[in-house]
């Protein structure tokens, strides 16, 4: 165990982030020494940083000494902040890992922040062994601040032209290729970022993951552009922070349970706190679209800062009725259109739900939601209704439009999927499409793989999840993406969840190719063959180019689903709204 207060990282975010609506400095501290002092030391030390509280101090190892803790560190930040006439906002709290706390304050200039930093673990340091009060620890602290260089300003994007934010578990790729199609389809020429690159229109700047800081200044720089659309990760705002100072629209899609343990976010709650970022830089004038049937981004509305815009398959939902109230607006499905709702009851049509081809005609619940919110988007920006609805009606789900994302093909009498489910709730969405386009007389099959940085609970309910809802399941590794697992750990729990799922055999194969291969040998005609490409999108899709495959227009899919709903002894098709909330085993 340390036995002394020391800094276990500074990290500089650049933008808007967790903690501030602007730049910040995070402090992640090792208090450990301080957990376990004896009370009445404890309760001295705080004396000695200026704490008076009768409460305190809490036992040694308990949440109660973690918190004072973490205010003892915020203490000596906001002292030094003021004798060195920052005159600092300073925000404290329990840290990633035990004994840990974490201290963050905005920043103007980065070496004036940066010392500020190194000074307050020297102080912290001292505060512990040296009997000497705060303020004196203080005043030598801050005369070594007084003389350095302040340093750079931040470097953060100042926008000059409408911003739309995207952020959320699932969704966020379709969803921002879905708004910039829109900007496109009502004459706007857009620039937008995700986890494929930077586009300006339809052409590539550059391609990688722009979904961080860095994506929305290459973004914003492209010459003559009138809107950007930003894709937006945690990752991204936990490492840099938001690349921008302001959005005028802000889309979360959901908060799943993905990418828990890493970064110190540990809980779905975390989670939605960090997504919930992009919330609070939405100009007052803006509006915040959120998703009403997910209750961690409905809360939401309580700390965003623009006009609350909802989206939900209930037209009934009870969120709705208050928004509306509140003058905010919401989109929703009635009677089979999506409609615009507005106070007093006012109703417009916008377009049959069938005739959006992002939703598969109907069956993929998921990619309603992407329509629903990028519609609200759509008219948060001003665009009119009528480019609005064409934009609808002519976003494909094809590898041109929306690469890797439900992109539907047919070879030889099956239907292929070729789709991003990476989770347990895309690979319900992936199982629900499959579902939706099953024949009387075919089978389906599916392969999916996973990446060694989710948690155990969410490896199992991957395997569980594709093994329930399919009758033929395959496991494609992923061994480009182990990210610190053991290979045959990952392999052994996606298995032990297939096998708890019902699966009676589930092969595994070296990659996504080899998993396809096979089950296109295995299948007959009128079985529907689905794949999980993490890994090996182009790949997948040049072996379905190269044995003939032809890709599925939005009549066909209209067909297949028709076809599939016709069958004798088929359950009639559910209210997308209903059909969003029942169990995936009752489908």
């Amino acid at each position: 165990m340390s036995r002394t207060v020391a800094v276990v990282e500074m990290r500089m975010l650049d933008g808007p982030n967790l903690y501030f609506t602007r730049p910040a400095v995070k402090l992640t501290i090792d208090a450990r020494v301080w957990l376990e002092l004896p009370d009445e030391r404890a309760a001295a030390l705080a004396a000695r940083a200026g704490i008076e509280d009768q409460a305190l101090p809490g036992g040694p190892g308990t949440d109660r000494r973690l918190r004072l803790c973490a205010r003892l560190a915020g203490r000596v930040v906001r002292a030094l902040g003021d004798a060195a006439g920052m005159r600092l906002p300073v925000r404290a709290r329990p840290g990633p890992q035990p004994g840990q706390v974490v201290v963050a304050y905005p920043w103007r200039r980065r070496r004036e922040a940066e010392a500020l930093a190194g000074e307050a673990g020297r102080m912290l340091l001292e505060l512990g062994r040296d009997r000497r009060q705060l303020r004196s620890l203080v005043r030598d602290a801050s005369a070594r601040i007084g003389g350095i260089d302040p340093g750079a300003e931040p470097t953060v994007v100042e926008p000059a032209i409408p911003v739309v934010a995207v952020t959320g578990t699932n969704g966020k790729t379709t969803s921002v290729r879905l708004i910039a199609h829109l900007l496109r389809a009502a004459g706007r020429s857009v620039a937008y970022t995700s986890t494929d690159g930077v586009f300006r229109d339809d052409e590539l700047i550059e391609e990688g993951d722009y979904s961080g800081f860095g994506g929305a200044a290459r973004a914003l720089s492209q010459p003559g552009i009138d809107a950007a659309v930003l894709e937006v990760a945690r990752g991204g705002i936990l490492l840099r922070g938001i690349g921008v100072t302001r959005n005028d629209v802000a889309l979360v899609t959901n908060v799943g349970e993905d990418h828990l343990g890493q970064y110190g976010i540990q809980t779905l709650d975390q989670l939605a706190e960090v997504k919930a970022a992009i919330t609070r830089i939405t100009t007052k004038t803006g509006w915040d679209v959120l998703n009403a049937d997910d209750p961690r981004v409905l809360g939401m509305r309580q700390r965003a800062r623009g006009r609350p815009f909802l989206f939900s398959l209930d037209p009934d939902h009870p969120a709705i009725r208050s928004v509306l109230a509140e003058r905010g607006r919401a989109v929703t499905v009635l009677d089979g259109d999506i409609v615009l709702l507005e106070r007093r009851h006012r109703v417009l049509h916008v377009v049959r739900l069938e005739e959006v081809p992002v939703t598969l005609a109907g069956i993929s619940t998921a990619n309603v939601r992407n329509a629903l919110g990028a519609t609200a988007a759509g008219i948060a920006l001003g665009i009119p209704l009528e480019p609005l609805a064409n934009g609808l009606r002519t976003f494909v789900l094809d590898p041109e439009h929306n690469p890797g994302r439900a992109n539907l093909f047919e070879i030889e009498g099956r239907i292929v999927v070729v789709d991003y489910a990476h989770n347990e709730d895309g690979m319900h969405g992936l199982v629900e499409i499959c579902r939706g386009l099953r024949s009387e007389r075919g089978q389906t099959w599916l392969a999916f793989g996973a990446a060694g940085d989710r948690t155990n609970a969410i490896l199992h309910r991957l395997g569980y999840t594709a093994a329930r809802g399919v009758d033929h399941v395959a496991i494609a590794e992923l061994r480009r993406y182990l990210r610190g697992r053991d290979a045959k750990d990952l392999l052994q729990r996606l298995l032990l969840g297939a096998d708890d799922g019902g699966a009676q055999h589930t092969p595994v194969f070296p990659d996504e190719v080899h998993a396809m291969e096979w089950m296109l040998s295995q299948s007959a005609p009128d079985d529907v063959v689905a794949v999980a490409a993490l890994g090996q999108r182009s790949e997948v899709l040049a072996l379905l180019r190269d044995r003939g495959a032809t890709s599925v227009g939005p009549q066909r899919v209209r067909e297949l689903v028709g076809r599939a709903r016709a069958q004798p002894g088929q359950e009639p098709a559910q209210d997308v709204g209903a059909a969003a909330s029942a169990p995936l085993a009752s489908r």
